[in-house]
């Protein structure tokens, strides 16, 4: 695993305003795999009613996982732009709401690799899963760099042995992604 290394936290938030800025148009989430994802979900999670999206840029994850699930699914973006997008709140995904802790149905992500604290990061997202949850989060070839953008860099084997040393890994999905193949681990705690 490689991880970038800031100055402070000033630093890392101002590295992410600017990526998010430098890619204002582009979209990384394809429709086809949140309606396989959305399905999953559908199947597997009992009792749906309320979903996170983590760094969602333009909100296009969320608006499909409403479109698919028909439930409450809100996404975050730490950029000031986030608030240009429905369903999207300005907020560092490091952070958790009291209100979500324990009560979400599902979380996912594409933008794990911007996390500068992945293990807090994932552990504060597990915080949020209610009881028959899962996190999702989307691993390709393109999340192996490390960059002051897209500061956590790891293998799809890195990313896996992270998730065990506190979680259970529930399932292995795969779908093609933008450029690459993509694994989208669904990760839920261990009973």
């Amino acid at each position: 695993m490689k991880l970038w290394r800031y100055k402070n936290y000033e630093e890392y938030r101002a590295a992410q305003e600017d990526a998010n800025l430098r890619k204002w148009n582009r979209c990384f989430v394809l429709k086809d795999n949140v309606e396989m994802l959305s399905a999953y979900i559908k199947a597997n999670v009992p009792d749906l009613k309320f979903g996170i999206c983590h760094g969602t840029r333009l909100g296009k994850e969320q608006e499909w996982f409403r479109d698919y699930l028909d439930i409450e699914v809100i996404g975050t973006e730490i950029s000031s732009a986030a608030t240009k997008f429905p369903h999207t709140i300005q907020w560092d995904f490091h952070d958790v709401k009291p209100e979500w802790i324990g009560a979400v149905d599902f979380i996912y992500s594409n933008s794990f690799d911007h996390s500068w604290k992945p293990v807090e990061c994932l552990d504060a997202w597990m915080s949020c899963i209610k009881p028959g949850g899962v996190c999702i989060l989307e691993w390709s070839k393109c999340s192996i760099p490390s960059s002051k953008s897209d500061p956590f860099g790891a293998t799809e084997a890195e990313y896996e042995g992270m998730i065990l040393d506190n979680y259970y890994i529930q399932d292995r999905l795969r779908a093609m992604g933008k450029v690459y193949p993509t694994t989208f681990f669904v990760v839920a705690h261990a009973d």
